[in-house]
């Protein structure tokens, strides 16, 4: 298991991109919190199992019918300490 911090770029800010991609990391029981940055990216901190990157991958390039992703980077946060028991919307 290890904490991620995606970053996603593109059409994602005003088009559900949120609400879809939460809604779809919270049915797979996914925790950790996803926010909209101020330059027009959005966040997402996420705990994965090996097993699970890929899927969570795929839920995040598809984002909403809206939206458009053009980039994703990520990194793993060794130091990550998040309490947190599910998945939420930070603002």
């Amino acid at each position: 298991m290890e904490w991620y911090r995606f970053i996603i770029y593109g059409r994602v800010q005003g088009v559900f991109y949120r609400k879809f991609v939460s809604q779809a990391l919270m049915r797979k029981q996914i925790k950790g919190y996803m926010k909209n940055l101020p330059d027009g990216t959005v966040e997402v901190v996420v705990e994965i199992f090996d097993d699970d990157f890929d899927s969570v991958m795929k839920i995040l390039k598809e984002g909403s019918p809206l939206s458009i992703v053009e980039e994703i980077s990520y990194e793993i946060i060794d130091d990550a300490e998040f309490n947190t028991d599910g998945f939420e919307i930070r603002y």
